[in-house]
């Protein structure tokens, strides 16, 4: 399980650092586009980035990995609610933030032993 979790979150990490993160530092079209697309300012776009870079680092980490997790689940939450707002499709883009969640909460679910004590799939 634990070997399964790690696979899972280096996957997520790679997600978040490389496709997500990056091309907000670069400036590239895709993360522009989309930043016009929900109406958020040119210049919130590096930071957005650097808060994303920053989740994933305290999710990796062992022992801030409930804090990293905490803290990009609230990053997504406002991802969907821009989302949301701009009425951009359900299950592509909207729903997108919901379906990394659950990613991310299935991964530290298999890394941490601990957390699969507060909640067992089977009693």
């Amino acid at each position: 399980m634990k070997i399964a979790g790690w696979g899972l979150s280096a996957l997520i990490g790679l997600f978040l650092a490389i496709a997500s993160a990056t091309p907000k530092f670069m400036g590239i079209e895709a993360a522009t586009s989309a930043m016009e697309v929900v109406g958020w300012p040119m210049k919130y776009l590096v930071l957005i980035g650097c808060i994303e870079v920053g989740c994933v680092i305290l999710f990796l980490f062992p022992r801030t990995a409930l804090l990293g997790a905490v803290l990009t689940t609230g990053l997504l939450g406002g991802s969907l609610a821009a989302n949301l707002r701009v009425d951009n499709p359900l299950f592509s883009h909207t729903l997108f933030s919901i379906y990394l969640g659950i990613a991310i909460w299935v991964a530290l679910w298999l890394r941490e032993e601990k957390l699969r004590a507060v909640f067992p799939v089977v009693r």
